[in-house]
C-alpha cells in the first residue's frame, strides 16, 4: 500500500533522505524509530505530497502523490503531532467538516456519530467545543477522521508524544483496530516500547538513512532498545 524504493531528497546542499527502501502492507503497523532529524517526517511528507523526490519514487496505493497528490491523499489520512483542529467548532463539527473538505461526502449525524463513538469518544464529547479537549482527545478525533473516510492507509508523525500513559495505552488501541480492518499504518515515533508491542516491523532511521529493519516478534523490549543505541552510537 506504501512504498518507496531509493526514494531521495534534497534541500539544497542537505540530503534529508537517502536512498529509502520502505514497504507497508495494508494490514500492517510499521514504526520508524530514530532521533530528530533522522529523515522520519521527510519520508511522511513525500508520501502525502508535500514534497517532490530528488530521486526514487514513493507510491500510496500504486499512486505517485508528487504527479497526482489529490488522488494519493484521498487513500490516505494523516495525524501529526499536534492534529490541526477547530477549536470554537464541537467535536463533531470538526469531523463533519474535515470529512467533507477531504473527500467531499456529507454524513448523517447519526452515521458521523458512529465514527465518532468508534474512535473511542462519547456522545457527550461530541457536543463539546474542541478548546476543551485533550490532546489524546484530538488525536481520537483524527481516528474518527481517517475511519469516515475509510482511508487505506494512516501516517502518523509522533502521536504520542505529550500523551500519558492511559491516553496513549488507548490511542494504541485504536491503530490496532485500524490494523485488523486492513488499514496500511506507518507510525513515526521515539517511543520504543510502544512500536515494539503494537508493530510488526520497525525501522531505524539515522541522518536520512533506514540502517535496519527488523520483524519486532525478534526482538525484546530490551533487545530492541539495545539495537537502537548501538546504532545511534556507530
Amino acid at each position: 500500500m506504501l512504498e518507496c524504493q531509493q526514494l531521495t531528497k534534497r534541500f539544497g546542499e542537505r540530503l534529508a533522505l537517502d536512498a529509502l527502501d520502505l514497504r507497508v502492507g495494508g494490514g500492517e503497523i510499521f514504526c520508524l524509530l530514530g532521533a530528530n532529524g533522522a529523515g522520519k517526517t521527510t519520508t511522511i511528507n513525500l508520501m502525502l505530497g508535500f514534497h517532490t523526490p530528488t530521486s526514487g519514487t514513493v507510491r500510496v496505493g500504486g499512486v505517485d502523490p508528487a504527479a497526482d497528490p489529490h488522488a494519493a491523499r484521498a487513500l490516505l489520512a494523516y495525524i501529526p503531532e499536534q492534529v490541526n483542529l477547530y477549536p470554537l467548532l464541537t467535536g463533531l463539527e470538526n469531523l463533519e467538516y474535515f470529512v467533507q473538505i477531504s473527500n467531499g461526502r456529507r454524513y448523517s449525524r447519526d452515521d458521523l456519530m458512529g465514527y465518532f463513538t468508534q474512535a473511542g469518544l462519547s456522545s457527550a464529547d461530541a457536543g463539546r467545543r474542541l478548546g476543551e479537549y485533550s490532546k489524546g482527545m484530538r488525536q481520537k478525533v483524527g481516528i474518527a477522521v481517517a475511519l469516515a473516510k475509510q482511508a487505506k492507509a494512516l501516517l502518523l508523525d509522533e502521536p504520542l508524544s505529550g500523551l500519558d500513559p492511559k491516553a496513549a495505552n488507548e490511542f494504541c488501541s485504536l491503530l490496532i483496530a485500524l490494523k485488523e480492518r486492513g488499514t496500511a499504518i506507518l507510525l513515526a515515533t521515539h517511543d520504543l516500547m510502544r512500536a515494539r508491542d503494537i508493530g510488526a516491523r520497525v525501522g531505524i532511521m539515522r541522518a536520512g538513512r533506514m540502517l535496519a529493519q527488523r520483524d519486532t516478534t525478534e526482538l525484546t523490549h530490551n533487545e530492541l532498545e539495545q539495537v537502537y543505541l548501538d546504532l545511534m552510537r556507530a
